[in-house]
C-alpha cells in the first residue's frame, strides 16, 4: 500500500509560507516535548518502500532526477521490513539552492512502521544508518523553546529552513501536532519549474563514496582513497612499512606481508569482501567496516584508528583497525577443541561475519582461504555470524540485573551500579564462552558473587607518551591509588633512566598488589603499557585480587604526539617516542572486564563490554 507524506504545517513564525500552505497556530503537541530541530533540505519528497517508490504524488512519473534514487532503493528495498517505508529528500538535482557537499543524494528523515507510526528519532537515525542512508543536520536539540527557535540563525542562500519535530514517534494521525517548519522567505528563486528545466546535479562532498559503500554500492578504489585522504591506496606499495623481521607481536596481530597488492589486486579484494558481506546481509557502518578493512589490509593496526578518526569518526575507526588486526588470526590453523571458545571471546572484539569475509578476501592463497572457511562453519554452528550473536544474553542479564542501580559503590565511571552490571557481563560471556552456562537464568545465578560491587577497580591505561594518560588519571573521581612508573623512576633520581626498569617494575606490582587488597580501592596504572606482554603483569596482579579490569584506550596520531612532546615539560627523546609507536599494539575488545577508548580530546569516545551497550 502507497501512503502520501502528510502536508508540514508552517511555524507561526515562518515567512516562506505561501497562500495555500498550511499554518499551525496551535503548539501544544510540541510544548514540553523534546524535539530535534533539523536543516529542511531543497530537493523532492520522496518515499521508499521494499518494493518501489515515488514521489510526493502517488502516481509521480518518470524524470531523470529520479533514477538515481531509484538505485538506492533496488539496493536498499530488501532491507526494508514489509509494510514500512522511508520518508526523505531526493537531492539529484538543482532546485532553488545549489549544493556542492552533500553525503547523498537522499537524506531520510522519517520512517514508518507497519502500524503507520512514525519511529522516535534515535531509532529513525540508527535504522537509517544500517542502511546507508545519511539524515538532515540536527541545528538543535532540546525541550521545546519557541524562543531558541526564533533565534536560530540560518545561512539563508545554502539553506531552504528547518523542521522541528518531537524525539519521540507519533502515529500519523499526529503528524500535524507533532511536526512543524520554517522556511526562508521566498523559497523559490528561479524563474523556470526544476523539473521543467535540464537537470543540474547537486554535488556531492568527499564523504559520499562512504555513504555509497554503506548502502551497498560496489567501492571504487579513486573515490575511496580520495574520501578517507589516502592516495596510498591507488598506489603498489604498502601503506607504511612491514614489521621488522624479529618483532614481538601479539596473538591475532597481521604477520609481514608478502608482495605489496597493487590496486588492480585491491579492487578484485574489494568486490570479493562486497560480495561475501552482501550475502552476509551487512549493510551500513558495519559494510564500510569491512571493505575498509579489506582495503587497508596491510596498514600498521596501531596507527590506522587516529588516522581515519577524523573522517569516520572514533569509534567506526577502531572497528576498522580491530579487523586488520585481527583477521590474518582465522587464516592460520586453530585447535578445533578451543576453537567455539576461541570464537565466542572473539565475538567480543568484532563483527565475526565481516571479520571472516574480510580474512577471506584478503586471504593470500587456497591454505589460508580453507582455514577461513572452515572457522567461519564453526562460528555459523555455534550461532555466531548474526551482527551481534550475544545480544540475548545481554539483554536478559541486562534486565535481570536492573535493580542494581540503588546498591553498587562508586567507581570512576559514577555509579557503581555500571561496575557490577559490567562486571557480571564479562564473567557472564567468560563462561559461555567455556560452555558452563546457555541461558540467561543460568547467567544470573553463575554471577550472583559480583553483584555487590565488592570487589577492588583497576583502571589501567595503555598509550604513548604524551597521549593523555595522567591527565586522565587527574580527572578520575574515587581514586585511592595512583600508581605511575614516571614518578617512581623519578624517586630515584629520574624519570628518564631506563636502566633499571626491572626493578622499578617490581615495585609497582608490589604496591599494586597492596592497594587492591583493599576491596573498595580504586586504583590507576599510569604507564605506557604499549604491548600485551607488559599488560599482561599487571592483568595478573588484578586477577589475583579479583579486580574489576577497566582497560583506557588513548588513540592519538603521530603528529598530535609529536606536537605535545615538544611542549610538555618532560618530553621524551623523538627517537624514543618513534619506538613506542612502532611497538604499540593497543589491547583489543574482550582482553579486560571493559575497554574505554579516548581520542585526542581526552574524553572517553568509544566503550567495549559495558552492559549497556547495545552492541560489542
Amino acid at each position: 500500500m502507497r501512503v502520501h507524506y502528510p502536508r508540514t504545517p508552517h511555524l507561526p513564525w515562518s515567512p516562506g509560507a505561501a497562500a495555500d500552505d498550511v499554518r499551525t497556530g496551535d503548539l501544544s503537541g510540541l510544548a514540553g516535548a523534546e524535539v530535534v530541530v533539523t536543516e529542511k533540505l531543497d530537493g523532492e519528497n520522496t518515499t521508499l518502500y521494499p518494493d518501489g517508490l515515488h514521489a510526493r504524488s502517488l502516481d509521480s512519473a518518470h524524470h531523470p532526477s529520479r533514477a538515481w534514487v531509484k538505485g538506492l532503493q533496488n539496493r536498499v528495498g530488501a532491507r526494508i521490513p514489509d509494510g514500512w517505508r522511508i520518508c526523505g529528500e531526493n537531492l539529484f538535482a538543482r532546485h532553488s539552492i545549489p549544493y556542492t557537499d552533500l553525503d547523498s543524494w537522499f537524506y531520510g528523515f522519517s520512517v514508518w512502521t507497519d502500524r503507520d507510526e512514525c519511529l522516535d528519532w534515535d531509532a529513525t537515525v540508527r535504522f537509517l544508518r544500517r542502511l546507508g542512508i545519511p539524515t538532515p543536520r540536527v541545528l538543535w536539540r532540546g525541550r521545546f523553546d519557541e524562543r531558541a527557535l526564533r533565534t536560530l540563525r540560518l545561512d539563508l542562500d545554502r539553506q531552504e529552513g528547518y523542521v522541528v519535530r518531537t524525539v519521540r514517534g507519533f502515529p500519523r494521525g499526529e503528524f500535524g501536532a507533532r511536526v512543524a517548519k520554517w522556511v526562508r522567505p521566498q523559497h523559490v528563486r528561479t524563474a523556470t519549474h526544476w523539473m521543467h528545466a535540464a537537470v543540474v546535479e547537486n554535488g556531492l562532498g568527499p564523504d559520499a563514496p562512504l555513504w555509497d559503500i554503506r548502502s551497498g554500492r560496489l567501492p571504487e578504489l579513486p573515490l575511496l582513497a580520495e574520501a578517507l585522504d589516502l592516495p596510498e591506496l591507488n598506489a603498489a606499495p604498502e601503506l607504511t612499512a612491514a614489521p621488522t623481521p624479529g618483532a614481538p607481536t601479539e596473538p591475532g596481530a597481521p604477520t609481514a606481508p608478502g608482495t605489496p597488492p597493487g590496486p588492480d589486486r585491491r579492487s578484485e579484494e574489494l568486490a570479493d569482501v562486497s560480495a561475501r558481506l552482501d550475502e552476509l546481509g551487512r549493510t551500513g557502518d558495519a559494510r564500510l567496516a569491512g571493505v575498509l578493512a579489506t582495503a587497508l589490509r596491510s596498514a600498521r593496526r596501531e596507527s590506522l584508528a587516529p588516522r581515519l578518526a577524523d573522517r569516520l569518526g572514533l569509534p567506526l575507526a577502531r572497528r576498522v583497525a580491530d579487523l586488520v588486526g585481527l583477521h590474518p588470526g582465522l587464516q592460520q590453523p586453530y585447535p578445533d577443541t578451543e576453537r567455539r571458545a576461541g570464537l565466542v571471546r572473539l565475538a567480543s572484539a568484532a563483527d565475526l561475519g565481516v571479520l571472516h569475509a574480510v580474512a577471506a578476501a584478503a586471504a593470500a592463497g587456497p591454505a589460508e582461504r580453507e582455514q577461513v572457511a572452515w572457522s567461519a562453519l564453526h562460528a555459523e554452528d555455534s550461532g555466531l555470524l548474526d551482527p551481534d550473536p550475544l545480544a540475548w544474553l545481554r539483554t536478559g542479564l541486562r534486565e535481570a540485573l536492573a535493580d542494581l542501580a540503588a546498591d553498587g559503590p562508586d567507581g570512576p565511571d559514577g555509579p557503581g551500579s555500571s561496575d557490577a552490571a559490567d562486571r557480571c557481563w564479562a564473567q557472564a560471556r567468560e563462561a559461555y564462552a567455556l560452555g558452563r552456562i546457555s541461558t540467561v537464568e543460568e547467567a544470573v545465578a553463575a554471577t550472583w558473587r559480583w553483584r555487590d560491587g565488592r570487589f577492588p577497580r583497576l583502571v589501567h591505561l595503555s598509550g604513548p607518551s604524551g597521549s593523555g594518560k595522567s591527565t586522565f588519571a587527574a580527572a578520575l573521581p574515587g581514586v585511592s591509588a595512583r600508581i605511575s612508573l614516571d614518578d617512581l623512576r623519578a624517586a630515584r633520581g629520574s624519570r628518564a633512566d631506563q636502566r633499571n626498569n626491572p626493578e622499578v617494575l617490581r615495585t609497582a606490582l608490589a604496591r599494586l598488589d597492596s592497594a587492591l587488597a583493599d576491596r573498595a580501592a580504586t586504583v590507576v596504572w599510569d604507564a605506557t603499557s604499549l604491548n600485551r606482554e607488559q599488560r599482561s603483569h599487571v592483568h595478573g596482579t588484578a586477577r589475583r585480587r579479583d579486580a574489576l579490569l577497566t582497560q583506557v584506550v588513548l588513540l592519538v596520531g603521530e603528529q598530535e604526539l609529536l606536537r605535545r612532546n615538544a611542549v610538555r615539560p618532560h618530553p621524551v627523546p623523538p627517537e624514543v617516542l618513534s619506538a613506542q609507536l612502532h611497538r604499540f599494539n593497543p589491547p583489543y575488545p574482550g582482553q579486560a572486564h571493559r575497554t574505554w577508548y579516548l581520542g585526542p580530546g581526552g574524553t572517553v569516545e568509544d566503550t567495549a563490554g559495558t552492559l549497556d551497550s547495545e552492541e560489542d
